[in-house]
């Protein structure tokens, strides 16, 4: 499908039940437009959600471009406001992990765009995880930081 109009993007979403980070909603336009090589996604961030844990790619470039709203951008110990024309870039391999927080009483709306490696590693520095990741055929598989099995850090407690 090479052209398609937004309301008829595939999605994906979460009520936040089953996550640490919160509700969102995302409009998948790569995926719609069956694109293999990078992934672009519209994120819907309601008030009081996160996009992620603080994370960072080995292998991996990933970009967020701010469209409406606004967020508070964490990258290691550091905060920075982000609205609407703002875009902050985070290179693959660079420790420092990072995520969105919208605070705001309204929801925040940003283009996310990062490569799609064969095979990343995700690090989740504040939480002992880290996530292996291969695209084909897909397996996902968590370790903490020494590198023994370990579970998701998006579960949520019973």
């Amino acid at each position: 499908m090479p052209h398609f109009p937004l309301a008829e993007a595939l999605t994906d979403s979460s009520d936040g039940t089953d996550s640490a980070s919160g509700p969102y909603r995302a409009l998948l336009l790569s995926d719609t437009g069956d694109l293999t090589q990078f992934g672009a996604f519209i994120e819907i961030l309601p008030p009081g959600s996160a996009s992620s844990l603080k994370h960072w790619h080995a292998h991996e470039d990933e970009m967020i471009h701010m469209l409406a709203g606004e967020v508070t951008l964490v990258e290691g110990d550091t905060t920075t406001f982000l609205r609407p024309g703002d875009t902050a870039t985070f290179k693959a391999g660079t420790p420092l992990g990072h995520c969105l927080h919208n605070h705001s009483i309204a929801e925040a709306r940003y283009l996310v765009i990062g490569t799609r490696s064969p095979a990343d590693v995700v690090t989740y520095p504040d939480h002992d995880r880290v996530l292996h990741v291969t695209r084909s055929p897909l397996q996902r598989r968590y370790t903490d930081l020494q590198g023994q099995p370990a579970d998701s850090p998006y579960r949520t407690p019973d």
